[in-house]
């Protein structure tokens, strides 16, 4: 099975996501800060990271940075969600290998799992 994480503070939509992904057959993990992203990602290596930026404790971005400067972190892929236009984000995201950003008001969680299909096969 493959694992996924999902990093996201509002755990309405980090529950909506991981319903979503368990019935198309993924193992997922959450975690609602980047702090517990952070040992969760460590803990599964996971495949695939689905990471809100704007969090409580440690931010999306710092925890990508950290995650990337592991030999376990730096080559796991991951998609950011957020409420903000892509021209917002941290600068720094682009340069940490992201997949892809998802403003999660645009797509549903169907899109978001054809999403990651479709980065896994990449």
């Amino acid at each position: 099975m493959i694992k996924v994480a999902i990093i996201e503070d509002d755990l309405a939509i980090a529950q909506m996501y991981r319903i979503k992904f368990e019935a198309e057959g993924f193992d997922v993990e959450t975690a609602e800060n980047g702090k517990l992203g952070l040992e969760l990602a460590e803990k599964i290596r996971p495949k695939i990271i689905l990471l809100d930026i704007m969090m409580p404790e440690m931010t999306g971005d710092v925890m990508l940075k950290l995650m990337r400067q592991t030999q376990w972190g730096k080559n796991i892929k991951v998609i950011v969600l957020t409420n903000t236009g892509e021209q917002e984000l941290p600068s720094a995201l682009k340069r940490l290998g992201v997949s892809a950003v998802i403003l999660k008001a645009d797509m549903t969680p169907r899109q978001v799992v054809e999403l990651v299909k479709q980065q896994l096969a990449a």
